[in-house]
């Protein structure tokens, strides 16, 4: 089954857990949109630095930190994703509140861990 992501935090450089989860989601045969700080492409996906205009949306999977975070906090609460996902080192106890005031739910997890073991 396709879970429609979005990652936010893509980058070119292929070493970024950004680049790789979008390698693996793909490997997965999942939808993948992503944003980045610039645009750019890796993995045959073209990303641009702009919020999206998208819907039906599952999960947004963060490789930002919280101070970024904060210029995305009405955009990923408007998607209405099922959950997003904190990668390590992108805890936000603040985005985490505003997402349970929306009913969203939210994992503390690796998204490359999740897709190995089959917990995504």
């Amino acid at each position: 089954m396709s879970i429609p992501t979005l990652v936010i935090g893509a980058s070119e450089n292929t070493s970024r857990y950004s680049a790789q989860a979008i390698k693996m989601l793909q490997e997965y045969h999942h939808t993948v949109y992503a944003i980045g700080g610039r645009p750019g492409e890796v993995h045959g996906l073209s990303y641009g630095d702009e919020q999206l205009n998208l819907s039906n949306i599952d999960t947004v999977t963060l490789y930002i930190n919280p101070t970024i975070q904060q210029l995305y906090y009405d955009y990923v609460i408007n998607l209405k994703p099922r959950r997003v996902i904190f990668n390590p080192g992108t805890e936000n106890p603040e985005f985490v509140r505003k997402l349970v005031d929306h009913n969203i739910e939210f994992e503390h997890a690796c998204t490359l861990v999740m897709l190995r073991t089959g917990q995504f």
